[in-house]
Order: C-alpha cells, then structure tokens, then sequence
C-alpha cells in the first residue's frame, strides 16, 4: 500500500539560519551534480507499506531505522550547496521480523537536515550551526522544537555509553563569532553543562571526538569568509590557508584555560570514526581526512581532495615533540561516513565502517580492523550505491562485530531504494535482508538505528 503526501515544499522563503537548512550557495551551474541522480530530491512525502522483502529480516530487530538530508525541490542548480535544503527524515520500522513501513516526512521548524538521533525517549532532528532541535513524533510528524537543549546546537553529539550523555561541539557563526560552546547533555535529556571556548576564528565544526578524560576540539581553516558573505552566499564557508589548524584535547569538567592544544598539517575533516586513550595516554583518533575543502569546488566536499581515513595520535603530556599531533594513513582509498560499534565510543576498539567514495557516488561499503590493519568490504554491485553504514550488536553478542549493518542503498537501475541489512562480520555474505522501498531514498547525510527501547511507539 502506497500513501502519498503532495507537498512540493522547497527552501524558498525559509530563514537563512540555520546554516544546512535554508538558501543556496554559489557554484555549479546546470550540470551541479549536487542536484543530479539520487542527490537530486524527491517531489513529495510517501507512506509505504506491504513492502516486499528478500531474505528475512532479523526478529531481534524492534524499531526505527532513521536518516535525515537536504530535500531541496526547487533549488537553482547555478546556485546551489549539497548542505542546504529543507530537512526530510527518512525512516524505515522493523517488528517481528517484518518491515511494517517506510516514511519520509518533511522537517518542520528552522528544518534541521543533518542527523537524527534517539534519546531520553525522543526523536530529534538536528543541525549545527544555529538551528534549534526538532522534535519528531514516532512516524515521523514534527512535534516543534526541543527547547531543553536549546538554539546551536550540533550535527553529531557524542553519546558516552557510560553516563547516557550527549557531548557537543556547538557553533554559530551568525551570533557568536569569537568562541565555540562545549555542551553536555544529561541521559534525561536536559542541558546539563556549557563551556565556552574562544577561537582565533569561527571554523566549521561539523563533528567532535570524545574519550575517557577528553572532549576534542577540530580547530580546522574552513572558516567563515566575509568574502562569500558580502556576495550573499547562505553557505559562507571557505578554505583559508592563513589559518593554523589544530586539535584541542578539553579535560572533562576542565575549562577552556586547560585546553591542551596540538598542531597539525593543513586538512579538514567532517567525521572521526572513534578516539580514545591508549596504554600510554595519548589519544588515538581514527578520522576521514581531505587535504583541501571548499578551496575552488564551493558547492560539495569532493572536488578538491578525496577523503582518506587518517589515525591522529595527541600526547597531551609536557614533553619534547609532544607539541604536534602524529599523522598516519589508515586507508588512502576515498572514503566517508564512518561508524563503530556504538558501546564502544570513546574507548579501545577494533573495528570500523565506512562507505566507499567514487566519483560522487557510494559503490560499497568497508569494514577496517584497526589492530591489524586489513580492510575487507562489500561491494553493493553493477548501478547500487550505499549511504552511511550503522552498526547494530546482535543481542548476547561477545565479539565486538557480531553485529548488523543497517544502510538504505539505491538501485539507479530501478530508481528506487532499499533498506539492506548485512552481517558485519562476513562482508562477502549477500545481504541478510533487502526491503525494497518503491520510491528513492536521496544520498543525504546521517541517521540511526532507534530501537523501541529508546524511543518507544507511542511517542
């Protein structure tokens, strides 16, 4: 059964804020592959049930499979960023083995198009950057906006599987310009802590890592440019080859005045895989890496450098050589979007995920064990391509991948989508279960398994 919802609704007369959710940006023109294929957006919002499956569909799982991206009907392709655009939610529910709907459901509010996360028993659509945190019912309706966290907030807080708190890194680069704010909220879901971080600069910081002992900061020359700003670009950020990166480590429950900072060679980067202390005290950080962002390519991440996954390691001790941060090279091969095993964020662990990059598009997916350094992966195959791979344990499980990945991947033969369950620890198995969905998922951004323990069915 088919339901749609004819809402053609664009980013036309939405505010400018928050910085991924509303407006256009330079570049492109009419072949602006940010606009082209699957990341072009779908017209209207659906309702799909009695979805066919092939396989079978693990019973264990119970919930939601989420993921939030830009939906931008009636973007000028001269004039258009992959980060901008209303948010839609696109979300699959699993119970007793079935696939009992798919929905994808326009975002309401300041439109937040960035992640979705479960917590405190919540369905939350995010962004950084100033947006306010929406609210979503269980099938995915906007309730309005969370005002316990509060306005700019961020794409990815760090979940402490210790305490049940969520970690961020928040900016806004309309209102505060000098300084980021360090913010922790409770398992109950309330604001808890804040802590305020002057900057030389106002850079993009799209993600933070979290261990142990420490936030990480990602002080990196993507910064706000009054240049793009004066010719009215609502995407305001460009590479700036003057600005020193570096990476902070904040003690936690320190102050800004603690901040233990370390150098590093030019980069950006959007997305650490983990970070965490080793024997010896330093933090190990497993992170994608592009040499060069937004330098001439204005409208997407990819047409500078290529993404490669790095491991940094930071001695936070007062020793000889210990004022810069070391860099290695994991896997050169481009790559994004890059998970773990969720119980295991912030301390030692072995594997990890991430999809596969070429050519705009996203042919398979990547399973690294980081102690031994041997990557295998799964190809999707001929036309198919994945988005971000979430990991999800199987239940009992002892062995840090026994565990699924879950991802949407779209079949440009057919121009539709599925949501494709794999066994994390054989990558060459075929899939354990495909739910074809009718309609197309778009290459968007973030998302998460929220199992009905978190969030249950009757909010």
């Amino acid at each position: 059964m088919v339901k749609r919802r004819n809402l053609l609704v664009g980013s036309l007369g939405l505010p400018m804020l928050p910085l991924f959710a509303a407006g256009c940006s330079q570049g492109g023109g009419e072949s602006n592959p940010y606009l082209l294929g699957n990341y072009a957006p779908v017209d209207g919002e659906f309702t799909h049930t009695d979805l066919q499956v092939t396989g079978t569909i693990p019973a264990e799982l119970e919930g939601r499979f989420l993921r939030n991206g830009p939906n931008p009907v009636g973007a000028d392709p001269s004039d258009h960023h992959w980060f901008v655009g209303r948010g839609m939610v696109h979300g699959m529910r699993l119970r007793d083995g079935k696939a009992e709907w798919y929905r994808n459901r326009y975002v309401g509010g300041a439109s937040p198009n960035t992640n979705v996360i479960g917590h405190a028993g919540r369905t939350m659509a995010i962004v950084e950057s100033g947006g306010m945190t929406q609210d979503m019912s269980y099938v995915l309706d906007s309730v309005g906006d969370n005002t316990s966290i509060g306005t700019g907030y961020t794409a990815h807080p760090k979940y402490d599987p210790r305490t049940g708190e969520l970690h961020a890194m928040c900016y806004d680069w309309a209102n505060l310009r000098d300084h980021v704010r360090y913010v922790v909220v409770d398992a109950n879901g309330e604001w808890a802590d804040e802590t305020e971080i002057p900057l030389p600069g106002m850079p993009m910081i799209h993600d933070m890592s979290l261990t142990e002992n420490y936030a990480v900061i990602f002080d990196l020359p993507v910064t706000l440019s009054f240049v793009a700003l004066g010719t009215g670009a609502s995407f305001p950020f460009r590479w700036d080859n003057e600005y020193e990166p570096r990476v902070g480590l904040l003690p936690r429950g320190g102050s800004a005045e603690d901040i233990i900072w370390r150098g590093i060679t030019q980069n950006y980067a959007y997305h650490p895989m983990n970070a965490y202390e080793d024997a010896a005290g330093n933090v190990v950080i497993d992170i994608v890496r592009y040499d060069r962002m937004f330098e001439s390519d204005v409208y997407g991440p990819f047409g500078d450098s290529q993404p490669r996954l790095d491991r940094w390691t930071i001695n936070p001790r007062d020793e000889v050589g210990a004022n810069v941060v070391k860099e290695e090279t994991i896997d050169e091969r481009p790559q994004e979007f890059p998970r773990c095993h969720p119980d295991l964020n912030g301390q030692p662990y072995q594997y990890g995920y991430t999809v596969a990059s070429a050519n705009n598009t996203f042919p398979g997916i990547y399973k690294h064990d980081l102690r031994t350094g041997q990557a295998t992966q799964h190809d999707m195959g001929a036309g198919r391509h994945s988005a971000e791979p979430v990991f999800i344990p199987k239940e009992g499980s002892t062995a840090e991948d026994d565990g699924y990945l879950m991802t949407f991947v779209y079949d440009a033969g057919k121009d539709t989508s599925e949501l494709v369950i794999l066994d994390a620890q054989d990558m060459s198995r075929p899939a354990i279960a495909q739910v074809h969905i009718p309609s197309r998922v778009p290459y968007g951004f973030h998302g998460n398994w929220v199992p009905d323990t978190i969030v249950g069915p009757t909010t």
